[in-house]
């Protein structure tokens, strides 16, 4: 195909002149159809009808084969200028998904004064059968046109049913797993009370709803949510919710927490008291888990959302939780890349002598079941092709599974840009306490909400391969 495209004029044309195009039909040609046209009938996009003739001779016919005689006529013969005035047809063979189809028209009659052009036009499947016939006019050109051609767009598909579907949730469709007991704290909000829903009819969650029984009802009425068959501990304000929920772990009635609407300082405030709260002899920490359309594999952060600037022991175990996660979930050895904004280590930057002293640490066995490097910058731990310009070889550069960044402002910034920029789906929760708690933003979709009950049910009796 050349970079120009150039007409032929009336008077050049000759009876019996043609010209051809040939094109195999797939899937994507019926969603672009879909796309342009707003035809979103079940007859034309659902598979199931890909086996009907008639959905054939609808689309493949109508739109397709006629679009096919279309671009014979716009860019080869007349070419550039032509005037598309009327078209006939009549379809004689059905046409599936697969099929290649030989759109060929043919210069029947030449109207001098009108400089009309009739055309014979035929579509010819692969195996060199008519499956449509018919006529078209044109007015054809008088002067020479020689246009570049034009490049056309490269267009991406999102299945937007698919799309809030995390890879996490296939992980607990390969295993049978009890749902968890789970305790949803003042979920006062529509947003939470559909993420919470949607979990427990996926079998994921056993949820106990705490907080103001009044606010609950009411934000479940405001979503159509039937609570009948919901546990409800009634509160009378979020902070009590958050001290019961706390105590109803302690006393074997909780497995896992579950963040509604009240802010993360509040329930943590809980978890983390040294008389009354949940915690261990491991620091806690919050770990994103990414589903990303453009990277190879799940992409964990961590901590975008408790440890606003953590210390060297404490990035100890923010890394050794994320790596317990992984390990958990049967992805085997994780590449643990310590993020910085350079590669290199620079005393005026602290985080790049925390990741130096985090890779020696691994090493002396102090961090375990990883591969560790850094400080490494977010590009060259992701890409392949930035870590060779930089001169950098290990066996995380290019390839990280887990991204530990330097602070809480980094972390979170960098997970939320990643999932309005890049559309990544989340799941996130937080470890190092004695139950697994799911911690989204106020503003997660529902869709995320499940994926992270999805993911604390996996952390607390996944089954590693």
């Amino acid at each position: 195909m050349t970079d120009l495209i150039e007409n032929i004029t009336f008077d050049e044309i000759k009876i019996n002149d043609s010209a051809a195009v040939e094109h195999t039909l797939t899937n994507r040609d019926i969603q672009l159809f879909a796309l342009v046209s707003g035809d979103v009938n079940p007859a034309h996009l659902d598979e199931s009808f890909a086996r009907n003739e008639m959905f054939h001779k609808i689309i493949a016919h109508g739109m397709w084969g006629g679009s096919l005689i279309s671009t014979v006529l716009g860019t080869q013969l007349p070419g550039p200028g032509t005037i598309y005035l009327s078209q006939t047809f009549k379809f004689i063979k059905p046409v599936a998904i697969g099929d290649t189809v030989t759109a060929k028209v043919t210069v029947i009659e030449k109207n001098e004064e009108k400089k009309r052009l009739t055309l014979e036009c035929t579509c010819l499947n692969q195996l060199g059968e008519k499956v449509i016939i018919g006529e078209a006019q044109v007015i054809a050109p008088t002067a020479k046109i020689k246009r570049k051609r034009v490049k056309l767009p490269i267009i991406e598909f999102k299945d937007e049913d698919k799309h809030d579907d995390h890879c996490i949730l296939q992980l607990t469709k390969d295993q049978t797993l009890q749902p968890l007991k789970i305790g949803v704290v003042h979920p006062a909000d529509g947003l939470s009370l559909i993420g919470v829903n949607e979990a427990k009819n996926a079998g994921l969650i056993e949820p106990v709803l705490i907080g103001p029984e009044n606010k609950i009802r009411a934000a479940a009425e405001s979503v159509d949510i039937d609570l009948s068959g919901f546990e409800i501990v009634s509160t009378p304000h979020s902070h009590a919710a958050a001290e019961q929920s706390v105590k109803m772990v302690k006393e074997g009635h909780l497995e896992a927490l579950m963040r509604g609407k009240l802010q993360t300082e509040e329930l943590m405030y809980e978890v983390m008291s040294k008389r009354r709260g949940l915690c261990t002899n491991r620091h806690m920490s919050h770990v994103m888990m990414l589903d990303l359309p453009n990277y190879p594999r799940p992409l964990f952060v961590t901590d975008g959302a408790i440890n606003i600037s953590p210390n060297l022991s404490q990035k100890v175990d923010i890394v050794q939780n994320a790596i317990d996660l992984y390990v958990k979930l049967g992805f085997g050895l994780p590449k643990v890349a310590i993020l910085s904004a350079i590669e290199t280590v620079n005393e005026e930057i602290p985080s790049t002598l925390d990741a130096t002293a985090l890779c020696k640490m691994a090493e002396r066995g102090q961090i375990t079941e990883a591969f560790l490097d850094g400080p490494l910058a977010f590009d060259n731990a992701i890409s392949e092709e930035s870590a060779a310009i930089k001169g950098i070889r290990s066996q995380v550069a290019g390839k990280a599974d887990i991204l530990v960044v330097p602070s809480l402002e980094a972390g979170n910034i960098l997970f939320k840009q990643l999932a309005l920029f890049s559309g990544a789906k989340m799941a996130g929760i937080v470890l190092g306490a004695e139950v697994p708690i799911v911690l989204t933003s106020l503003t997660s979709t529902a869709a995320a909400r499940k994926a992270s009950c999805a993911l604390a049910l996996l952390a607390l009796r996944g089954e590693t391969e």
